[in-house]
């Protein structure tokens, strides 16, 4: 008889999206992103930080101040950064993980990279004008949204494998 407590393949890829999650170096922000095709394979991950060769120790992580002294006119999204880091694979028709609604701005490359369907933990932003764009133009675009409700409030991941 199989085991039945097993994850569901949106918990799976979500907590793919949460453990690249946990490569960000963001103080304050941690968000992952986990692009899978239609068979439930893994195309690309991603997680919010600064474009390669710009040392983490070189940028600035505050959130307030002038622009250039913020983080936001350096770091990457999380959803950019899959995208990107996919290397030309073809992800017409993929779903994207991520623990954040996305942003205006990766609401664009997602749109433009055939991705067809989000799915989201929080939309913490949700009354920002920004996300409201991401929205209209999601929704313009035939790309679906759906906001993941887990079984369980956590997964836990055991590096000891033979107890």
């Amino acid at each position: 008889m199989k085991r039945q407590n097993y994850i569901s393949w949106d918990e799976y890829f979500m907590g793919v999206a949460l453990l690249a999650a946990m490569r960000s170096k963001d103080p304050n922000t941690q968000v992952g992103a986990c692009i899978v095709d239609d068979e439930n394979r893994i195309l690309s991950t991603g997680y919010n930080g600064f474009p390669s060769g710009c040392s983490d120790d070189e940028y600035p992580w505050a959130r307030e101040g002038g622009f250039c002294d913020t983080k936001y006119p350096f770091v990457v999204h999380s959803e950019l950064n899959a995208i990107l880091n996919a290397r030309g694979k073809n992800l017409t028709g993929a779903t994207i993980y991520i623990a954040l609604f996305p942003c205006n701005e990766c609401a664009k490359a997602i749109i433009q990279s055939g991705i067809k369907k989000i799915v989201y933990l929080s939309d913490k932003y949700a009354e920002t004008d920004g996300t409201k764009a991401s929205k209209r133009m999601l929704t313009s675009a035939g790309v679906s949204f759906t906001q993941l409700v887990p079984k369980s409030n956590s997964l836990t991941i055991d590096f000891v494998v033979d107890k």
